[in-house]
C-alpha cells in the first residue's frame, strides 16, 4: 500500500470509529441546514476534521455494514447474500479473517468493541457440549420455530464467536437492542442471566430477558462504558482501538427523559439529539483526557434512516416526515433502499495533530475504506486480496485529492446490486429493493428491466435513462460482473 505523509512525523494515533445506527444523511444540520433536529456535538466534530459528501456504507443495511466495516469486504462476498442475521445467528465473519483489530495487534493496540455487534454468536447448547446454532442457516428470516431456538440455549456458560473471536480484547454492549436476549454482554458472557420473558407489549422480538432491562438505559450504559474505556487508556502509552458501535437512532426509538423534546422532529428527533450527546461524551474526555489531537476519529453511519416517527417506539416508515423532517434529504429512499438515501452516509474524520479543519471531501468513499486507510498511516502491509473491497482513501484526509476509487457497488436489503462509476449509477432492477418498494414514486417507467441515473445531473434519481442510453447500460453491467467476480473466497 503506498503510505501518504501527513503533516508531521506521528506517534500511532488512537482510533475510534462511532458507528451511528440508522442515522440518515439528512439528520445531522452540518449536511442538513433544513434539519430540525439539534446536533451541535457532529457539527464540531465537522468543522474541527474533514466531512465527506459522497460516502457510502457497503450495504444498505446493518449487518452486511458491520462486516465490510470490520474486514474490507463486501458482505455479498459470504454466504449472506441478503438481508441481515436474526436471533441466534451463528457468525457472519469466518474465523480465519482479518479483521481491523486482529490487523492492528502488529502494531500493539488495545482494542475495544462496545455497544451493538449484530455479526452473531455461537450459542452454547443445553443439551451437552458444542453450539446450538452450528447448524442453522444464516440470515432465514422465515425460519421455522426460531422464536423458540432460545430454549435450546444454556446462558450460564461462555458465548462463542462475538467480538472476542473477531480480534477484540474486550466487549461490553447489547448485540441487538431489539433481539433477545435482552441483557447486557460482557466479553463471552452475560452480565446478568435472562429469568424471564420480554412482555409482550416491550418493544422487540419474543424471548427472554433479564430483571430490570430497560430500554431507554441502553444508550446512557453504552456511552458510559465507551467514556470509561477511553479515561482508563489514557493512563498507557499503548495505542487503543474503540469500535463504539451505537444502538439509535434504530428502534426501539427510546430516548432517556432528559432528550425528550430537545428537537422539532418528534421522538426519532429526540434520539438523534442524543446520539449527537454520544458524540460529545467521546470528544470531551478525549479533551480533558489529553488524547483528542492524536486521535483518528470517524463519525459516520450503518446505513441510512427508516423514518420513523418513534411511535411505541417505532412508528411507521417515512412517518417523522410529518414533523417536516427529511432523514434522507436531498437523496431518494430510505434504510434498506438501493437509491441513494439506503446508503449514502454521513461520513467525518478528525485527527487534530493532522487532518485540517473544517474541510470537505467529494470523493467517492466506502465503509470499507477505513481498514486500508488505517493499515496504510500505520504502515502495516496488507495484501488487496485479503480486503479486495476496501481502498486507502488517507490520501484525501491530508489534502490529495486525486480520485481514489474507480466505482462503488451498492446492495439493498434484497439483495438488489447497484454500480456507481464516476457520476453514473447503474441499478439491476425495477424498484427501491428496500423498504420503499411498492410505495409509488416518480421516475421509473415499469417497461425497463433496470434504472439508470447520472447523478450529476439528477441527484434525486428521477430520469431513469436505461432505455435510452444502452451502451453505458451495457459497460456498467460488465463492470459490475467484473467486480462480483473478484476473489470470493469464503
Amino acid at each position: 500500500m503506498v503510505f501518504f505523509s501527513c503533516k508531521k512525523e506521528i506517534k500511532n494515533p488512537n482510533i475510534i470509529i462511532i458507528l451511528a445506527d440508522d442515522l440518515g444523511y439528512g439528520d445531522p444540520q452540518v449536511y442538513n441546514s433544513d434539519s430540525k433536529i439539534p446536533t451541535p456535538n457532529i457539527d464540531r466534530l465537522a468543522s474541527e476534521g474533514m466531512r465527506f459528501t459522497d460516502a457510502h456504507s457497503p450495504s444498505s443495511v446493518c449487518t452486511p455494514t458491520r462486516y465490510g466495516l470490520l474486514t474490507g469486504r463486501y458482505a455479498w462476498r459470504t454466504e449472506l447474500k441478503k438481508s441481515v442475521l436474526w436471533m441466534w445467528d451463528k457468525p457472519l465473519i469466518a474465523t480465519d479473517r482479518l479483521t481491523f483489530p486482529k490487523m492492528l495487534k502488529a502494531k500493539n493496540y488495545s482494542t475495544a468493541c462496545i455497544g451493538k455487534w449484530h455479526l452473531g454468536w455461537r450459542w452454547p447448547s443445553n443439551e451437552g457440549d458444542g453450539y446450538m446454532n452450528d447448524s442453522i442457516s444464516i440470515g432465514d428470516y422465515n425460519l421455522k420455530g426460531r422464536n423458540e431456538l432460545w430454549e435450546k440455549i444454556d446462558f450460564s456458560k461462555e458465548i462463542g464467536g462475538g467480538p472476542l473471536e473477531a480480534g477484540f480484547d474486550y466487549y461490553f454492549g447489547d448485540d441487538v437492542p431489539n433481539f433477545a436476549p435482552y441483557t447486557f454482554f460482557e466479553n463471552n458472557k452475560l452480565v446478568k442471566i435472562p429469568d424471564r420473558n420480554k412482555p409482550e407489549d416491550m418493544y422487540g422480538g419474543p424471548g427472554p430477558m433479564s430483571e430490570g432491562w430497560v430500554l431507554e438505559q441502553v444508550m446512557p450504559e453504552i456511552t458510559t462504558r465507551a467514556v470509561k474505556y477511553i479515561e482508563e487508556q489514557a493512563q498507557h502509552d499503548q495505542p487503543f482501538f474503540l469500535y463504539f458501535a451505537l444502538t439509535a437512532p434504530h428502534t426501539p426509538i427510546a430516548p432517556t427523559d432528559n432528550f425528550k423534546g430537545k428537537s422539532q422532529a418528534g421522538l426519532y428527533g429526540d434520539f438523534v439529539n442524543e446520539v449527537d450527546w454520544a458524540v460529545g461524551q467521546i470528544i470531551d474526555v478525549l479533551k480533558k483526557s489529553g488524547q483528542y489531537e492524536n486521535t483518528l476519529l470517524f463519525f459516520t453511519s450503518d446505513n441510512g434512516s427508516p423514518q420513523r416517527d418513534g411511535t411505541n417506539m417505532g412508528g411507521a416508515i417515512a412517518s417523522v416526515k410529518r414533523y417536516g423532517h427529511d432523514p434522507s434529504k436531498p437523496w431518494r429512499g430510505m434504510k434498506a433502499d438501493i437509491w441513494e438515501g439506503g446508503h449514502r452516509v454521513p461520513f467525518i474524520v478528525s485527527w487534530p495533530d493532522n487532518i485540517t479543519a473544517n474541510t470537505v471531501s467529494t470523493q467517492i468513499v466506502c465503509l470499507t475504506d477505513i481498514i486500508s486507510s488505517v493499515a496504510s498511516i500505520l504502515k502495516i502491509s496488507v495484501g488487496k486480496d485479503v480486503m479486495e473491497d476496501s481502498y486507502d482513501i488517507s490520501p484525501v484526509f491530508f489534502g490529495n485529492d486525486k480520485p481514489v476509487r474507480e466505482s462503488i457497488v451498492h446492495h439493498s436489503i434484497d439483495g438488489t446490486f447497484s454500480i456507481r462509476k464516476d457520476n453514473w449509477k447503474l441499478i439491476m432492477g425495477k424498484d427501491s429493493g428496500g423498504f420503499s418498494k411498492g410505495i409509488k414514486t416518480e421516475g421509473i417507467p415499469v417497461d425497463t428491466d433496470g434504472q439508470l441515473y447520472n447523478l450529476s445531473e439528477d441527484p434525486s434519481e428521477q430520469m431513469n435513462l436505461y432505455a435510452e442510453l444502452p451502451g453505458k447500460v451495457k459497460a456498467l453491467t460488465i463492470l459490475l460482473d467484473q467486480t462480483k467476480h473478484i476473489n470470493i473466497n469464503e
